[in-house]
């Protein structure tokens, strides 16, 4: 088949394990199913994968990146790199440089994501239902279980046995694996929200000395892909609207933790489909080209 892109047109072909053959690196983001299907073949031809899928994110040989944060785990890799989910890259971009600086030990953290990490269907899901409250009726669920006009879902990914959701699960196997602290303490619930685009994330986080916000602001700015708004007096914090389609994540209403010993309190926020899933992606691309490393 064709497919206009631009001023061009593309000719799109079946993945199939031979288009491989000739080619150094590709992107995956067609799900875990394709990807773990297709992966290693691509592999095992000579192309380097970068997955945004979770096939691979927990598996003992395969590097999961965030390159800000851990860029050396490209130096092992197997010809395949996982893409981290993109709650986990979001709320990483903030707590790393506050971990280099003061040691963290165990965070919580609740996120508000956007309606569209479940893809097209929520901002459609979420404008149809605007219109229909506006006209007085009823609005229906789709994509998500209840209504997303004007509410907000404790429910991101399906549920398990012990009563977390797997995007929860994710926040803290995933943080453990990036930051190398497979010991890391984290509680997280993730609520669906409202939103269109970008991702926040509250959260409360205790280090292993005592923090302040000085410091943490220090730690902040010299961070890069972080943008430090924390100035509430003007009302200057990050928002999801003002961070959407924007590639560095926003940090601000740091303060310290009063119910946390060394704690920290702090809200990011990040835009998913690109800090959070294509834009990772690409700068871990571009890293391995850097590096040599395909």
């Amino acid at each position: 088949m064709e497919l206009a892109f631009g001023d061009s047109v593309l000719t799109v072909e079946e993945a199939r394990p031979e288009a491989f053959d000739q080619l150094d690196l590709a992107i995956f983001s067609a799900g875990g199913d394709t990807s773990r299907e297709l992966a290693p073949l691509a592999a095992a031809r000579g192309c380097v994968v970068v997955d945004n899928s979770s096939a691979f994110r927990m598996d003992r040989t395969t590097p999961l990146v965030v390159p800000e944060i851990n860029p050396k785990a490209l130096e092992d890799h197997n010809k395949i790199i996982a893409n981290p989910n993109c709650s986990t890259a979001v709320a990483l971009m903030a707590l790393a440089p506050l971990h280099e600086r003061f040691g963290l030990r165990r965070f919580f953290c609740s996120t508000y994501q956007a309606v569209s990490g479940v893809g097209a269907s929520g901002p459609i899901e979420l404008e149809e239902q605007v219109k229909a409250w506006s006209e007085g009726e009823m609005p229906q669920p789709n994509a998500f279980p209840h209504p997303i006009a004007f509410n907000l879902l404790p429910h991101v990914d399906a549920f398990r046995d012990d009563g977390y959701t797997k995007e929860e699960l994710k926040m803290r196997n995933e943080s453990r694996k990036i930051l190398d602290l497979p010991d890391l303490k984290v509680s997280c619930t993730c609520v669906r929200v409202p939103v269109f685009r970008a991702h926040s994330i509250s959260i409360n986080a205790e280090f292993g000395s005592q923090p302040n916000v000085p410091d943490a602001h220090a730690a902040l700015e010299g961070f890069e892909g972080i943008e430090l708004r924390d100035d509430p007096t003007q009302n200057n914090y990050p928002m999801p609207i003002e961070y959407s389609g924007v590639q560095p994540c926003g940090v601000g209403r740091v303060r310290v933790d009063h119910a946390l010993d060394n704690g920290l309190a702090l809200w990011v926020v990040g835009d998913q489909l690109w800090k959070g899933a294509a834009l990772n992606a690409i700068q871990i691309a571009e890293l391995l080209l850097k590096k040599d490393l395909v």
